[in-house]
């Protein structure tokens, strides 16, 4: 048995939190590292001790388990967790955590060894007699392959992934999905495997000891993805037939037999229309999803993969599911704009109680370039499914997000969703459903009109002479504000109001109440510091409207033809060839712009010549940078 007194976290975000708050239940000290754009991040904060990994690329930091292993000797740690994604499915790594005298809260290194490859990991099914999908060479494909999958054989959470349906395109996407998976997980080796449409993505959660128990805590459904990357799980998977249920569930444990596994660990299956299971797989560390495994089964993941490392025996089988457990990722991004990673101050994430949310930030806190876009999980758990979707639909349709755009509206509309409440999933959800989830919003002027009523009330410090100026009873042309929300422009008029169907009954700086149809509706007002923005919640919605005038776009400043930088990020790829005086074609991938772990193609806007090029690879570039110009060639 080993008694572990001091656990270093080789993570970042609302993981290394996550683990933390367990840490300090059992009486552990707990040591955070920290990239340079992390020194002041949440996880910092909440460690008793932390130590700063210098640089700012993953690569750098992170990924450097030298480094990790120094910091955890340096702060008297004596065990390492790794949470999920950066280090924790690298075998070596944990084998020199082992060498260091250092406690490794993982599977051993030989069972990450056997399934990091996710192509080894497949012979090692095979052999188990564990259902595979048939491999497909790239270099031998032909039109009746498609259409493919290209998967990183080093590393998970969408990272290295294409669907290739045409074969002209198959080249391009192995050289993204190898460069992608290379920053991610420093192992560029992707393969390829039939992709299968409208299959369901489920998963088996496992825990083993190091006595020979392996218990399997149910199944979870991941099915709703964007970018490969899920989005909405839930346990237990929905409407799954017992007789499929149990050969999962068999196949999970031939899985972990087969490597002699210990602590906690996922295998992923694709789930056929038609009810066949192939394996995926499987996933040698935490999982993202694993709060809806511990809502379900009412246990603590992460202090059981303590005691597991500590040399406990888990008792012969788990605790009875109860109810169903529904976790939504709310992530800083703009599901409409090819769901582009948002960055900037997050001023306000307040999500109403009773349900459980992990997360790595707090108000006032920055979400930079260099990581995931995701601000929080949001746990719903309830005797029924029905019922903890609602409660989770609930809890993120009245939740306040300020600062940044966020896939908020995007999860409220897909829970609530006819296919979705019905439990009919599959991958292809947002392929058939994201314009109608992400278009159509609410008339805004009811709540534009609450932040000009907000920004005119007074405050209680005001002067009774500015009470008096502000609220004059004379009769007058009313008072008019402008403002832009999401692309659209509002002018409102006030004092009096001149909007039909809308009558003010309240207003302060931050409540503004208005009966709006003859229906009363408080709505919720937050300006930001730099009084740039103003925030408007309420049940109709949630805005964020900026007054006009304000800054030019970048785009206003510009001549025709420029690509200018859509986000903050680095150039890691320019085009092969591509120089002043080349021709171009709309649509043709010029550059490749790597933001939050993704890489997002900027592509020509018209048939041309390229004029100029600002950018090169290795290249960090700012938000509205201009990138390269191109002259669009005369219309015949």
């Amino acid at each position: 048995m080993t008694n572990l007194t001091s656990l270093l976290v080789a993570n970042r975000g609302e993981i290394a939190v996550r683990i933390f708050r367990t840490a300090r239940a059992l009486g552990l000290a707990t040591v955070a590292v920290h990239s340079d754009p992390d020194a002041d991040a949440l996880h910092v904060r909440d460690a008793d001790a932390a130590v700063r990994l210098p640089g700012a690329a993953p690569a750098d930091t992170y990924l450097r388990g030298d480094l990790v292993i120094k910091a955890a000797l340096a702060a008297g740690a004596d065990a390492v967790h790794p949470g999920y994604g950066f280090l924790s499915e690298n075998a070596d790594f944990a084998r020199e955590v082992l060498a260091a005298g250092l406690t490794w809260i993982g599977p051993p290194p030989e069972a990450i060894e056997a399934m990091a490859s996710k192509t080894r990991a497949k012979d090692l099914m095979r052999t188990a007699g564990v259902p595979l999908l048939d491999p497909v060479d790239p270099a031998t494909a032909t039109p009746a392959d498609l259409p493919l999958l290209l998967k990183a054989a080093a590393g998970g959470g969408g990272r290295g992934m294409r669907v290739v349906r045409d074969l002209d395109q198959l080249k391009e996407a192995l050289d993204a999905a190898s460069a992608e998976a290379r920053s991610a997980f420093g192992d560029g080796e992707v393969f390829a495997e039939p992709y299968v449409e409208r299959g369901r993505h489920v998963e088996v959660q496992i825990l083993a000891d190091a006595h020979g128990t392996v218990w399997v805590l149910g199944t979870r459904d991941c099915s709703l993805q964007r970018r490969h990357q899920k989005v909405i799980e839930e346990a237990p998977a929905p409407g799954l037939p017992e007789d499929l249920r149990e050969s999962l569930h068999a196949a999970a444990v031939a899985a972990a037999r087969a490597v002699s596994y210990q602590g906690a660990g996922t295998v992923e299956f694709l789930v056929t229309a038609e009810g066949r299971p192939y394996f995926l797989e499987m996933n040698t560390r935490l999982q993202v999803e694993h709060p809806v495994t511990e809502a379900v089964f009412g246990l603590d993941l992460v202090a059981l993969q303590l005691r597991v490392a500590e040399g406990e025996a888990l008792p012969p089988a788990p605790p009875q599911p109860t109810g169903h457990a529904v976790e939504a990722r709310l992530y800083a991004e703009d599901p409409a704009q090819d769901w582009r990673p948002q960055t900037g101050v997050l001023h306000t994430l307040a999500i109403p109680g009773g349900i459980r949310v992990d997360t790595g930030f707090t108000d006032g806190d920055t979400v930079g370039i260099h990581y995931d876009p995701m601000l929080a999980k949001v746990v719903a758990h309830a005797p029924t499914r029905a019922g903890a979707v609602r409660v989770l639909a609930a809890a993120l349709a009245g939740a306040r997000i300020h600062g940044l755009t966020t896939n908020r509206e995007l999860l409220v509309r897909s829970l609530r969703h006819p296919e979705f409440a019905a439990g009919q999933l599959d991958t292809g959800f947002y392929d058939r459903h994201l314009a109608a989830l992400t278009g159509g919003a609410p008339d805004a002027t009811p709540a534009a009109l609450a932040a000009a009523l907000a920004e005119a009330a007074p405050g209680p410090d005001a002067t009774l002479a500015a009470r008096l100026g502000g609220w004059r009873n004379v009769r007058s042309q009313p008072q008019t504000r402008r403002y832009t929300a999401a692309g659209t422009a509002y002018e409102v008029q006030y004092h009096p109001v001149n909007h039909p169907g809308i009558r003010v009954v309240a207003t302060t700086p931050t409540l503004v109440t208005l009966e709006v149809e003859g229906i009363r509706r408080a709505f919720h007002v937050k300006q930001n510091s730099n009084k740039t923005e103003i925030y408007v919640d309420s049940a109709l919605g949630a805005h964020t409207f900026t007054p006009v005038p304000r800054f030019p776009d970048p785009q206003d400043r510009t001549e025709p033809g420029s690509l200018l930088a859509p986000m903050p990020g680095t150039v890691v790829r320019v085009a092969e060839g591509l120089a002043p005086g080349s021709p171009v074609t709309a649509g043709q991938p010029l550059l490749w712009l790597e933001a939050m772990k993704m890489e997002h193609r900027i592509l020509a806007p018209a048939s041309g010549t390229l004029t100029a090029l600002h950018a090169a690879t290795g290249q960090q570039v700012e938000f509205g940078a201009l990138l390269a110009v191109v002259q669009e060639e005369p219309q015949a």
